[in-house]
């Protein structure tokens, strides 16, 4: 294998799959990037076995071939080049030789055939939506997974078709985010689970543009393309919680207060908070929230925030962290959090958006 490429376009195409590569492997071959070199193309693959990225890049083919070479190597050279510069690739004698200007590089290599490439699966459900509605749904949602939860079903995104509804749903099991678009086409029920790296490399791929994506469901996979990307990711095989018979109903005690304000707040109240349990106590009585931490070392904080509330005042705590996360992904100047008893889940929703609901446990303190 022989080519000539741009150093910029080299890079653009490694960076855009390198993110899969874990820097640890079980299996050698997975710290490499297969390059596939073909008539005026250079296509490079990258997987950890449950997640691929390809990308596809034009070059100057002087001999068609595929070899593996070691991805995080190649692509920390291709950074160090300088932009704009020509850079020649060559096979010789089972070693990569990368030449650029007065540069020359040796790289080790692995057969081409040994790579272990996910193939697509032919029959699959197929739905379109914009990108930013995709991204949009992530971010609102992605942070509520589970990370490294014995319940393995919950370390991942629920996309959830619904009639004409895509809905993102994430939980813990000590809160739960739902957020949910429109699509231009109705569907049949169907729930699948994406994992927590696919989710990240997602949201690293979208873009916030009308572009169309296409998201292609099989029985056991979620792939895409962007541009010159393809994305395939093995689903969570799993049965995710009824998540609708934890949502509160939206009737109750209703506060509505300044966003940033009370994110603030509970941020600099958060600086006290237990470290382990993360507690705050919310004491809400007529137009007023006091918020409250304290430690094992004796130390307290203390923020009273002016709100709109004129139910009965109530005492209730909750994990500060799951509070600042979910007000964070809100975009709004305000928010409305719905509370019916001191032992029941607090909801937290935006008045200008009905499609997004946050769901939050409350804890003893």
């Amino acid at each position: 294998m022989k080519i000539e490429i741009a150093r910029d376009s080299l890079f653009d195409a490694l960076n855009a799959v390198v993110g899969v590569v874990e820097r640890r492997q079980t299996l050698p071959i997975l710290g490499n990037v297969l390059l596939r070199a073909d008539e005026d193309s250079l296509t490079l693959v990258a997987t950890d076995l449950e997640l691929q990225l390809t990308s596809r890049v034009p070059v100057t083919v002087v001999q068609p071939g595929a070899i593996t070479v070691p991805a995080r190597k190649l692509y920390d050279i291709c950074r160090g080049l300088p932009e704009g510069a020509s850079v020649a690739l060559q096979v010789e004698d089972a070693r990569a030789v990368m030449s650029s200007a007065g540069s020359r590089f040796i790289l080790s290599t692995l057969p081409a055939e040994e790579f272990p490439a996910l193939e697509t699966e032919s029959e699959h459900q197929t739905v379109r939506l914009a990108q930013r509605d995709l991204l949009r749904l992530i971010d609102k949602t992605h942070f509520a997974m589970a990370a490294q939860d014995v319940r393995y079903y919950l370390n991942g995104l629920c996309l959830h078709l619904s009639d004409t509804r895509l809905k993102a749903v994430a939980t813990d099991g000590h809160r739960l985010a739902l957020s949910e678009c429109d699509l231009p086409e109705r569907f049949e029920d169907r729930q699948v689970l994406v994992p927590r790296k696919g989710i990240q490399e997602l949201q690293r791929l979208l873009d916030d543009s009308e572009a169309e994506v296409a998201l292609m469901l099989s029985g056991s996979q979620l792939a895409l393309e962007l541009g010159s990307t393809a994305f395939v990711c093995k689903l969570i095989d799993g049965r995710f919680p009824e998540y609708q018979r934890v949502i509160p109903d939206p009737e109750g005690m209703y506060l509505r207060a300044d966003r940033e304000r009370v994110r603030q707040a509970l941020a600099r109240a958060a600086i006290l908070a237990n470290e382990k349990f993360r507690g705050v106590r919310l004491q809400i009585s007529e137009n007023e929230l006091r918020l409250q931490t304290h430690n094992p070392e004796h130390e307290e904080a203390e923020e009273v925030v002016e709100v709109s509330y004129e139910g009965t005042p109530l005492e209730i705590g909750f994990n500060v962290t799951y509070l600042l996360e979910a007000l964070g992904a809100m975009d709004g100047e305000s928010f409305c959090l719905t509370l019916k008893a001191s032992d029941a889940s607090g909801l937290l929703t935006e008045p200008d958006d009905a499609d997004t609901r946050y769901v939050v446990m409350p804890m003893r303190l």
